[in-house]
């Protein structure tokens, strides 16, 4: 298979205007090896260098309290010298960064970009080192007095004081810096295998003709979405025994990775790594409780629709779906689980196809739903089509999923694996909110921007939400059907399957504390999650016992939740808007721009919610479990003959 060109040189000609693209880098630097990255990565490293001075000037360190570090005046001067210092150069960083990363993700066999990563990695150890001594030196300083006064201390008290607690957890300074340098032949190192065996990963599926093809794991994964059964159960198939080839290096790397979060917790006097990742997010313990608590409740709900989804593939395909068996009630909620190889089918009503889309009228499309917000969102996917800030092609090499990444003031670079489904078009809204997220910070100093997970979905979220309200509005039946299963195939990923992963993971990191498992326990402990996450809707001998070695996400602690968290903060954030549209506009950016600077609880605050109150997330599930009903009742109208396309429901 050819390897593809590198992201910043031209891409191939093409005559159809559908034709997927890729992004644009050369903004940034012309080439990997051009003047101008040798030239920023080298002031890096010197400027890296002058900071360390410029902390070992003032005393940035940890030490006694306060008493002996001279009059305010003279540390507040300190501080702002501090500050404006180490967010210059951390900004600098995250564009040098940022373009590595774009060569990295695309193409798994660039040696160039991934040494390059890898030496760039290695010398940032030492920001690593800085940050932490920063934070130990804000535990001394009298912060109270110090952001009182308006200019930078006060504009950056949320940091500050964020800053100063993290101090508590601290090892010494000798400590953490050794922590930081291993950490590259540690975690890193076992999160870019991983990277890197996955984006090289191909499988051969056997297509139900008999035809055989070797395909990238993105483009097997993305088959799930293909509109027929066969193919998806084979796509299915062809993944666990492709994953099942790596498996032991994998858990190695997990098992690496887990291992050494866990000491490092243990070390720094966390009680446990959820709460070092709470901490991270700026969410509480009673938040995820009633987020979790809302949650479980809502699971019954999530499970009909899996049932009434099977129900309605079995009458469209009952030769070639597993879950064709008889009905077992008298409706479609009633019906028997789902395969997991359905749980992306797509679905049309009875003489209709599932809408597939080309590129040109995806950006349309969440263009016209963006601009139903404000002009300023739709100019955000406007500015990113004409600016090619987005990849969209699936291809060997390139990473799985999707991701938006910031580059600079403003300006962001999006990845997807666009495969033509509705779904498909759903990521890219989510992506491009989270562009439009960066637009709003553009204008924060990098430490004001630093927004944790669980308040880096709120933008990706509302514009999926957007998008849904917007097509749902003038939708016939038939066009219902197909919305409301798309949103809530994503629903149930971000609600039932991040549950499984939490569920995982605090397993997980109970379990490796005590000692390494081996690829049959990681399955086990994976498929314990699903079972109780998805229950009787999922067809549990179908389950993915492997999901621990396709995602990522777990090499960041506690990465999934802050989905779930997301998607219903982002769904009562909507509830507000409709509430008083323009009053939410007006305060909406500034919310954005401001996820790096409070607790969630209190940006919540703003708009009258409440995070700690489990009616909250139950108010949002009820907005998911509403579209469920709905969606049952259409299967029950397709399975009576009584659905009529072209009416309004």
């Amino acid at each position: 298979m050819t390897v593809p060109s590198a992201p910043n040189a031209p891409s191939a000609p093409t005559s159809e205007a559908s034709a997927l693209p890729r992004w644009d880098v050369t903004a940034f630097f012309p080439s990997l090896a051009s003047r101008e990255l040798n030239d920023a990565h080298e002031g890096l490293t010197a400027d890296l260098q002058r900071l360390r001075a410029l902390y070992d000037q003032h005393g940035v360190r940890g030490g006694p309290a306060a008493d002996d570090l001279g009059p305010d005046a003279a540390v507040g001067e300190a501080l702002e010298a501090v500050l404006d210092a180490t967010n210059d150069l951390m900004a600098r960083i995250r564009l040098v960064s940022g373009y590595l990363y774009t060569f990295v993700s695309t193409d798994a066999r660039d040696d160039v970009a991934s040494s390059r990563q890898a030496q760039l990695q290695q010398e940032l150890a030492e920001m690593t080192r800085l940050s932490k001594r920063f934070d130990a030196w804000l535990a001394r300083l009298p912060l109270d007095r110090l952001v009182g006064d308006a200019g930078p201390a006060s504009d950056h008290a949320f940091v500050l004081r964020k800053g100063a607690a993290a101090a508590a957890h601290q090892m010494t300074e000798a400590e953490e810096g050794l922590a930081a340098d291993l950490r590259l032949t540690g975690s890193v190192a076992w999160a870019r295998l991983h990277r890197d065996i996955s984006a090289r990963l191909t499988g051969t599926i056997t297509r139900p003709d008999g035809s055989s093809e070797d395909l990238p794991m993105s483009v097997l994964r993305g088959l799930a979405h293909d509109r027929d059964a066969a193919t998806r159960r084979a796509a299915y198939a062809a993944e666990l025994a492709a994953w099942s080839t790596v498996t032991v290096p994998l858990a190695a790397a997990l098992n690496g990775a887990i291992g050494e979060r866990v000491l490092l917790d243990r070390r720094r006097g966390w009680d446990s790594s959820l709460d070092a990742a709470l901490f991270t997010n700026n969410v509480d313990r009673a938040t995820l409780d009633a987020m979790n608590a809302a949650v479980v409740a809502s699971l019954p709900a999530f499970r009909r629709y899996l049932r009434a989804k099977a129900t309605l593939l079995a009458i469209d395909e009952p030769a070639t779906t597993a879950a064709s068996t008889a009905t077992q009630g008298d409706g479609a909620a009633d019906g028997p689980p789902l395969a997991w190889w359905d749980l992306f089918a797509p679905v049309a009503a009875p003489g209709q196809d599932a809408p597939e889309f080309a590129w040109p009228a995806a950006t349309d499309h969440v263009h016209a739903a963006f601009g139903s917000f404000s002009p300023a969102l739709a100019g955000l996917v406007e500015r990113a089509t004409r600016e090619q800030w987005i990849d969209a092609e699936p291809r060997d090499g390139k990473a799985g999923g999707a991701f938006c990444l910031p580059v600079r003031e403003g300006e962001s670079r999006v990845l997807l694996n666009f495969d033509g489904s509705f779904d498909s078009v759903q990521t890219l809204a989510h992506e491009l909110g989270h562009a439009y997220h960066n637009t709003n910070l553009g204008e924060r100093t990098p430490l004001q921007r630093q927004t944790p997970m669980a308040l880096a979905e709120t933008a990706s979220i509302f514009c999926e939400t957007i998008v849904v309200a917007s097509g749902l509005a003038g939708a016939d039946d038939g066009q219902r059907l197909v919305l409301l299963n798309t949103d809530l195939q994503g629903a149930t990923q971000v609600v039932v399957d991040i549950h499984s992963r939490f569920l995982f993971e605090s397993e997980l990191c109970r379990r490796r504390a005590v000692s390494t498992l081996s690829v049959d326990e990681l399955d086990a402990i994976m498929l314990d999650a699903q079972r109780e996450a998805y229950g009787d809707g999922l067809d549990q001998d179908t389950a993915h016992p492997r999901m621990w070695a396709v995602k990522g996400h777990y090499f960041t602690p506690f990465y999934n939740w802050p989905y779930t968290f997301g998607l219903l903060f982002g769904l009562g954030l909507h509830a507000r808007y409709l509430e008083d549209p323009n009053g939410f506009r007006a305060g909406y950016d500034d919310l954005l721009s401001s996820t790096g600077m409070g607790d969630a609880a209190t940006l919540g605050a703003r708009f009258g919610i409440d995070v700690r109150a489990q009616e909250f997330w139950a108010s949002s599930l009820a907005v998911l479990e509403g579209r469920i009903e709905d969606f049952i009742g259409l299967v029950d109208q397709i399975a009576t003959g009584d659905l009529t396309t072209g009416a309004r429901s």
